[in-house]
């Protein structure tokens, strides 16, 4: 399977629809594992260390899973450094890491200096399901806002076509008080996965404005929309708080808004979900290290999708996990 799925983000929404269930995932806007992930099972011989570097959005889980595999095998150590995404490929490539969590797909130049480096392409697999929300604050009144909208508050090129800049919120329809309130902007910084791909699919490729309020962290961006009446910002649906809110998207003026449910992001109705992965190191004909293995075996499984549930994001189904299972199971 080594890159035959297309890392493109405009092909991650349809690989995620493509897997859509009913009923086994979803009851109504509740969220449930599907009953046919595999519960994980130890097996004998694994130790040694694993260290993490990348995608703050995935720090979370990634440290519940460390937490969650040293049950199983308390002799490995397990480091994890959520600095961005952007620090994952390097630190691959210099082998500081073993892992690299990444909340969107490697680039092609960074691929291409992994392979000058080894000779091969990086392997990845998909760990999880996130829904890249727009947050406000939680007595904001807003009900939806379009792509295009989004696109005219965080951007200063506008590709996405709406009309004039928008920098208040009297301009995408509030009333009364909120009318003539000015927009407070919340982001993530370059090193961020989260910022390329907002970048990408809310900004249509354009450029944000200088007023965003660059945050190191997903948590920095939330925390400083939960105390700001004004503000609105983006970031994984992981970290969202009872501070704020999330806002329904629709792709266009007079189509209908998604908010960011597990529901919407597994039929792809939700124009901002996207795959959560882990590149890593595995050269062509050659098996994962056996720790490795295991701990994405641990990741796929019951237990370790149930961390997905609980720390806020969209877990994997059985079809899911299994697609991307050749990538680090023994051939």
């Amino acid at each position: 399977m080594r890159y035959k799925l297309l890392l493109a983000a405009g092909a991650l929404a349809a690989l995620v629809a493509s897997f859509a269930v009913t009923g086994e995932t979803e009851t109504h806007a509740e969220v449930k594992l599907d009953p046919e992930l595999e519960s994980y099972t130890a097996v004998a011989g694994i130790s040694g260390n694993i260290s993490s570097v990348g995608s703050d959005t995935l720090n979370n889980l990634m440290t519940l899973w460390a937490e969650g595999f040293r049950k199983f095998y308390p002799n490995v150590k397990f480091a994890v450094e959520g600095k961005g995404t952007s620090t994952a490929p390097p630190a691959l490539i210099e082998g500081v890491a073993d892992l690299g969590p990444m909340s969107r797909p490697m680039k092609e130049d960074e691929i291409d200096k992994f392979e000058k480096k080894f000779g091969y392409k990086p392997s990845y697999v998909a760990v999880a399901i996130d829904a890249l929300a727009v947050f406000v604050h939680k007595d904001n009144p807003i009900e939806q806002l379009t792509l295009q909208e989004v696109d005219a508050i965080f951007s200063q090129t506008r590709k996405g076509g709406h009309p004039e800049d928008v920098t208040k919120w009297g301009q995408v329809g509030m009333k009364g008080e909120w009318s003539n309130a000015d927009m407070v902007i919340y982001g993530r910084n370059s090193a961020s996965g989260t910022y390329g791909f907002f970048k990408e699919k809310a900004l249509f490729k354009g450029d944000f404005k200088a007023a965003v309020k660059e945050q190191p962290g997903s948590a920095a961006v939330v925390q400083n929309i939960s105390v700001d009446r004004n503000a609105i910002g983006y970031s994984g649906i992981g970290y969202k708080t009872a501070g704020v809110k999330t806002v329904p998207l629709a792709k266009d003026k007079g189509e209908t808004a998604y908010d960011a449910t597990g529901e919407n992001c597994y039929s792809g109705k939700y124009p901002l979900q996207r795959f959560l992965f882990v590149y890593f190191n595995r050269a062509p004909g050659k098996n994962a290290t056996p720790v490795v293995r295991e701990f994405f075996r641990f990741v796929h499984s019951k237990q370790g999708q149930d961390v997905v549930l609980k720390d806020g994001f969209f877990p994997l189904n059985r079809k899911m996990a299994d697609r991307f299972a050749d990538q680090y199971q023994d051939k």
